[in-house]
């Protein structure tokens, strides 16, 4: 990997991503997993971004269930 970054450190920005936006970060560190040349503690801090990228994900997708199920809902009344 040629940046010093830590993709692993806890950034409070993940909360802040869209949808799109995790979604395109997990592809890019599932790419540089898959492309392997990283040392253990990369790998490691790369798999612990990529978890929280992809709790993001899963968390913009549940919202948008319970939006679809409540404008499914035949109104009360």
């Amino acid at each position: 990997m040629s940046t010093e970054q830590n993709p692993g450190s806890a950034d409070p920005n993940i909360a802040n991503l869209t949808y799109e936006q995790a979604r395109e970060e997990l592809v890019a560190v599932v790419a540089q997993l898959e492309a392997g040349g990283a040392t253990l503690e990369q790998s490691l801090a790369l798999w612990e971004r990529g978890e929280a990228l992809a709790a993001r994900c899963e968390a913009w997708l549940e919202g948008a269930r319970q939006r679809l199920d409540a404008a499914r809902r035949p109104a009360d009344g």
